[in-house]
């Protein structure tokens, strides 16, 4: 039937291959948990409802079973009465009831035999759906901690410690750069400051003696 075909594709399901081929994994375990929780409620159902009909059918055939019994002892009272045909005519009814119990324990047995499949594919699917479940979380941790790491990988491929020297060499230098350009700028300074003081004081020293050479000029 169907549904088992259903039910023994899921138990052959291989997580692992799914995976593979997964945009989403976490979602398509999740999917496949709920797909196997509605797989076990259909085969429930289904187990019930084939039980009952069994006991229907367990029924019909004892049913039969007590008619002809029934009719057999109205025979043997006909026979008894020495009416062969009233002993006819409940043997007749006898054997149809016999016939009816026989076909009805055949069907009841053949539906019994469908009732155990289905019962044993109800017990594998609940074992696989418990093994699933814990496959799953061990499958999840692992996607989790492998994408952590993808994470971390693609990061440090990024930004490595090589690219973070040479970067900080170069703002390193850049640095020393400006702190040699403070340093001449301010010598260059000072070197100007210097020789405009000494201006001054030759411009000094020339006024003294142009002032001493006067006052020699002015005695004389």
């Amino acid at each position: 039937m169907a549904l088992l075909e259903r039910v023994t594709t899921l138990l052959r399901a291989n997580l692992n291959d799914l995976l593979d081929h997964a945009e989403d994994p976490e979602k398509l375990l999740k999917q496949v948990i709920l797909d196997m929780e509605n797989q076990l409620l259909q085969v429930k159902t289904e187990v019930a409802i084939a039980i009952a009909e069994q006991h229907v059918l367990d029924g019909k055939r004892a049913e039969h079973d007590g008619l002809h019994g029934d009719w057999m002892r109205r025979a043997e009272l006909a026979v008894d009465k020495k009416d062969d045909d009233l002993a006819r005519a409940a043997l007749a009814r006898a054997t149809t009831h016999r016939e009816l119990a026989e076909r009805y324990g055949q069907h009841a047995h053949d539906h019994g035999m469908e009732v155990e499949r289905l019962k044993k594919a109800l017990r594998q699917l609940d074992q696989k759906l418990t093994e699933a479940r814990a496959r799953v979380d061990v499958l999840i941790v692992q996607h989790r901690r492998a994408r952590a790491v993808r994470r971390t990988a693609k990061a440090r491929s990024a930004g490595n410690a090589r690219s973070h020297e040479l970067a900080l060499g170069r703002l390193g230098d850049k640095v020393r750069r400006a702190e040699a350009s403070g340093r001449a700028e301010a010598e260059i300074a000072d070197d100007d400051l210097e020789r405009r003081l000494d201006s001054l004081a030759g411009e000094d020293e020339i006024e003294r003696l142009l002032v001493e050479l006067k006052s020699r000029r002015r005695v004389g």
